[in-house]
Formats: structure tokens, sequence, C-alpha cells
């Protein structure tokens, strides 16, 4: 299996199909079936759902008990059996069975000329425009028992789950219909049985705003239940005697709607995505309440195992994958989200001052992103509380490499803002320091080694320590969560400390749109807003290191790696634990082809990168290095601030806890062994 297959990497393609139903007309609509199968076949599909009755149709009333009818939708289920041998997908298709005297509305599982099992519906609807009880038997209570379906036997009964045994987490389990109108659905207690995919096929007819209501079922139970949750409706073809038809297909997975087909189709349409089973697993194996419930449920279940044998090579990717997972790509979701982690900020700050009775803070300004959010941040505190923006003390601290843009870009803010603020050259004080300790820079020899970094680093924190002393006040801290990650930040007496760091749980390409949503939203003046969109077009730079004639200016990613690419990294590290190598080839999806996607506000056409799978092996290298082998002591000691992102935090009181002294071994061993070079 080569690396580009999704497959490889716990993806798994599912598709939820609405077909043209004919009614009560079993070898037409066996053979629209088939046809959609075969052409999800083609496109490597795993699981096809298709709707409720559809071999006989649904709203055939009193014919649903016509032998006639019955007689050939067993005939269809045989042709179907048959014709599945050689198709990959499991099947799931609806029909009205006999069984043991009654009639039974059904799941019907097949896969490669079998029929792995049957699921008789629970929950018969009777009530308003629904009568199933007059042509039903409610499956409840039916387990462990064998139903003869033409001319196969099989399983039967509502504890039966499918699954592959070749695709570890790829467990399947169907409902019908009204089974998920329930306070207490099957699929539930099928998740916590060990069943991500949760598949319901329905014939739900159409009124107005019961879309919308379905759509908060599904996608609500499959959050409730962590799995993915495949939902299709019968369409075109039934009968509008006296209700209507809008064919709704959707697929949701933990919450997410991952794709909903168009409504009120003509002919039959599949909704086709990818679903993450490496996703649903880790955040199972994280949350001990699911482990918890599932202790609750003594129901024994019947596991019914099948082969998927996907296909080996590149099938593409069915799939959105944001290129940074951190920033949404929807202009309204990423409003909505910079609006929480702005008052996330501003609020964690106030509940500090209050609680400590300050009212004065230090803080450092070099002109970056990150100290700009910082600075603002605190502005908005001060204002909620009542303060004078005069009780927030600014230093620009220029040192050996500082810019003059920068330096001008800070004190323009400070002064914009009406902050108290000041200059406070540390070169006098650095050179001080390094003549004591004999550094050859002293003596006018141009070495620019981590010593000579950490010197002006080290002397900005102290002076912000004990001018907080002082003033009376607190220091508060500007590094930011990928900072953090990938340990660029000076320990103890640097960057690392603070008294409060309010930037903490912000990753580095979130901070952007932040100061471009305080732009956008005017919360500030006139002058405010220009510095900070002259900050926003400043390189991302430590500004340590003095660039000789003809020299760029000291470059952070030029040294640990783009941030785009790394945030990418530390999200799926931290919030899934995925290893290595599927991180690549989702970076892969999301990275390889700057044209392809969707990209957040304010990107201009010049910035969109595109980074192939070299770079990216190359830059998760550098990331697994720092963040897993030497990292985690300075995570360990780092300051309070608020977590702000769903992503995590990398607080030792909080998301991430780990050892200071741990290696990167197994992380670099699957990025080596199966992430090829190119």
């Amino acid at each position: 299996m080569t690396f580009r297959s999704l497959y490889l990497h716990g993806f798994a393609r599912v598709a939820a199909c609405t077909t043209r139903t004919a009614l009560a007309d079993p070898a037409t609509n066996a053979a629209t079936i088939l046809a959609m199968a075969r052409s999800c076949d083609s496109q490597g599909v795993a699981l096809a759902v298709f709707p409720e009755l559809g071999l006989s149709g649904y709203a055939i009333s009193d014919l649903l008990q016509q032998t006639a009818v019955l007689d050939a939708v067993e005939v269809a289920i045989d042709t179907l059996v048959e014709a599945s041998t050689g198709l990959l997908p499991l099947l799931l298709v609806g029909a009205p069975l006999r069984h043991s005297g009654a009639l039974f509305n059904c799941a019907v599982a097949i896969h490669r000329g079998r029929v792995l099992g049957v699921v008789p519906k629970i929950h018969l609807p009777n009530y308003r425009e629904f009568y199933e009880p007059r042509h039903f038997v409610s499956g409840d209570g039916q387990v462990g028992g064998e139903i003869r379906v033409g001319a196969h036997e099989a399983p039967f009964g509502t504890d039966l789950l499918f699954s592959a045994k070749d695709r570890r987490d790829f467990v399947v389990h169907a409902e019908i219909c009204e089974d998920i109108w329930v306070p207490n659905p099957p699929s539930g207690e099928a998740a916590v049985a060990g069943a991500t995919v949760l598949a319901n096929l329905s014939a739900s007819n159409i009124t107005i705003g019961k879309a919308e209501t379905r759509r908060l079922l599904c996608q609500s139970q499959s959050a409730r239940c962590v799995a993915a949750y495949l939902y299709a409706a019968a369409g075109a073809g039934e009968s509008t005697t006296d209700l209507a038809w809008d064919g709704q297909a959707s697929i949701f997975e933990n919450g997410v709607v991952l794709t909903e087909t168009e409504r009120f189709p003509t002919e039959g349409e599949a909704a086709i995505a990818d679903i993450d089973l490496d996703l649903l697993r880790q955040e199972r194996l994280q949350m001990g309440s699911f482990y918890t419930n599932s202790r609750r449920n003594v129901r024994e279940w019947l596991k019914i195992e099948f082969r998927i044998d996907p296909p080996s090579e590149d099938i593409g990717l069915r799939r959105r994958i944001e290129r940074f997972p951190f920033v949404p790509a929807d202009v309204n979701r990423l409003e909505q989200d910079c609006y929480e982690a702005y008052n996330i900020q501003v609020s964690g700050l106030a509940q500090r001052l209050r609680a400590t009775g300050l009212k004065r803070v230090m803080i450092g300004i070099s002109g970056g992103l990150d100290s700009t959010q910082a600075l603002i941040v605190c502005a908005h505190a001060f204002d909620l509380l009542g303060l004078p923006r005069t009780g927030i003390h600014g230093y620009t601290m220029p040192g050996f490499a500082t810019s003059g843009s920068t330096k001008k870009n800070a004190l323009r803010l400070m002064e914009a803002l009406g902050t108290t603020f000041s200059e406070l050259d540390i070169k006098p004080a650095a050179l001080q320091m390094l003549k004591d300790i004999g550094h050859p820079f002293s003596d006018g020899k141009p070495v620019y080694d981590i010593t000579f970094e950490n010197v002006q680093a080290g002397l900005r924190t102290d002076f912000l320590f004990r001018l907080a002393n002082y003033n009376a006040g607190m220091v508060i801290g500007t590094g930011d969560l990928s900072e953090l990650a990938l340990g660029w930040c000076t320990y103890g007496v640097g960057d690392q400390m603070a008294h409060y760091n309010v930037n903490a749980g912000v990753p580095k390409t979130l901070i952007q749109h932040l100061i471009r949503w305080t732009i956008g939203t005017k919360k500030f003046p006139g002058a405010v807003l220009e510095t900070l969109d002259a900050i926003l077009s400043t390189e991302i730079s430590p500004e340590l290191i003095p660039a000789g004639e003809g020299e760029t200016p000291q470059s952070t990613e030029a040294k640990i790696g783009p941030y785009a690419l790394q945030d990418f990294t530390l999200y799926y590290t931290l919030r899934h634990g995925f290893l290595p190598s599927k991180i690549a080839f989702m970076a892969l999806h999301a990275w390889g082809d700057a044209e392809r996607g969707v990209w957040p506000a304010h990107f201009r056409a010049d910035q969109r990168k595109a980074y192939d799978l070299a770079a990216i092996r190359h830059w998760m290298g550098v990331f697994l290095r720092r963040f897993f082998a030497f990292s985690q002591f300075k995570r360990s000691a780092m300051p309070n601030g608020p977590k702000v992102s769903a992503g995590g935090s990398l607080s030792p009181r909080g998301d991430w806890r780990a050892p200071s002294d741990g290696n990167a071994a197994v992380w670099l061993a699957d990025l080596e062994k199966n992430v090829p070079l190119a």
C-alpha cells in the first residue's frame, strides 16, 4: 500500500446514498441500488448505506403485506448478494422481511456474496402521518436469532455489529429512521460497545424545517457517540399521495458535518466522505468517561467479521483538511473564534488583576505579533476593570539587532493606546554581562552564539521583573503556544517566564488573525489600527543577531520551520496523538497545492505557499526533536495563562503532562520509516 493511500493512514471512505424508488418493484430497485453500489466501488467506498425499505419503497401502505411484493424482495436480495461478489462496499439495504410469522422493517448487510446479517427496526412510529405498526412488528428483544432470506441464512437481531478484520476500528452498526428520534437510540448502545460507524436507513418524509431537525439529531449523536454517523433518506420516486420526500443524505463525524447531498434530487445521489477512524479512536481513548459509560452497557453483542481489502493506490482524499487547524477558513467561524479567543485572554487577565488587587502591569513591546496582541489584551482588560491605561507600563528594549521599524511600531502603538511607555536600551548592560563572562563579542569579535542571544533575551525579562517590583505590578508574558511547543523561548530569566501569560494558549498562526479581527471590529482608534496593520506585515524575527551588509535580517522560521507547518503538526500531535506519518499525509493534502482548498480570509495571493513532501518531512523532524526531546522542561515550569483553543494547551496543570527528560525516538522512527523522502 502506497504512502498516498488514505486507507493506510486510518481513513475509510463511506457513502450515504439516496436512490430513485420504483414503488412495489423490487427488481428495478435492486438494479438501481446495484448501479449505485458499482459507482461506490469504483470510488473506493468501503460502506454504502441506502434508504429504509429501499427495495420495496416506503410509501406503499398495505402493499407491504402483499406476498408478491415480499417474494420479489427476497429475489432482489438474492440478486444483490450474487452481484456483490466482486464489489468493495459493505451494503446496507432496506427491506421488508418475513420472520417467525411476522413482518419486520429491516436493514440487510450484504458483502461480497454474503448476507452478513439482518437488523430489524425497533421503534415503529404510530403518530401523525405514520402508522408502521399496521404492517410491521418491532424488533425489540430480537437477539441471537437467524433468518432465512431468499437462498441465504444469516444472523438476525438488534445485537449485530459488522467489524472489518483488516481495518482496525471500522465497526458498523445499523439503525432505522425512528430509532434516532427516541431519547436513547440503539446507536448509543452500539457505540459504547465499540461501533465507530453508525448508519441510519431512513424514509423520513419532508416538511418545513424537518431537514434541520434531522441534521441536529444526527450531528449531536455523532458527537455524543464519538462516531461517524451516516444518514440516507428516501427521495425521488416515493409516493406523494399525501407526503413529499427530499432524499437527504449526510455524513457526520464527531459533531462535524463532513458532507451532504443536494436535497430534492430527481435521480439518485451519494454523499461520499473519508472518515477518520484514528480520530475517533483517539478521542474515545482520551475520554475516560466514554469507557465508564461502556461499562454500564451489559448487553451482549454479536460481532460479524468481514474484510474490506481496500485499494492500495492513491484515490485522493474526500475530506476537507484545514491548512490552519487552529484557524478556520470559514469567515463566520473565524469571526466567532477570534471573538472567543480574544475575550478568553481579556477575561483571564482581568480576573488575575482582580484577585491580586494589582493596578499596574509591566510588558515588553518588541513591535512583533505576540507582544502586540498581549498589549491590546492588557488595554481591554484595564478598560473592563475601569483602570486607567497609564497603569500599563510598556517598554521597548532595543538590543544589538533591533530594527528601526519594529522599535518605531512599538513606540507608536504604546503611545496610541495611551499607556505609560519608555525606551530602555539593554545594550550597555548586555555588553557588560558579555564582558564579565569573557564572551568574545565583548572584544569586538562577531560571535553570535546562543549565549549572545540569551544574554539579551534574559536581560529584557530581568528588567521587567525588577520594574514590576519597583512599580508594584506584575509582568505579562507574551510568548505563544507555538513557541512553547518548539522550545523557542529563553528559560527562566527570559521570555519563558512571567507572572501571567495571556498568550500561552494562542498559537502563532491564530495571533495574526486576532490582530486582524481587532482591526476589523475597530475596537481602538484609527492611530492604533494603522500601527497594528504595519505590525502585521513585519517579518517574524527574534532580532537578536545583527545582519551584515547585504544580509537579510534573522528569521525565526528559517531556523525552526514555517509556523504554518509546525502549528499543523502541533495540533494533530497535541489534540489527537496521531502518528507523524499520518500527520505528514494530511499535511501533504492540506499544503501540497496552493490552489487547492479554501484559505482563511486576508491571505493575499503572494502569501499562499505550498510545501512538498520533502519539506513537510524535514520540518516535521525538527518539530519532533524539539517538542519531544528537549523542550518539555520549559513547559513544566511555565507560568499561569488561560487555555484558549480546543486544540489544547501545554500547561503542565492542564492538557499536557510529560517528562522533562523524554526523547523523540518512537516518533522519529515512524517518520523515517513510513514517510518517503519525496
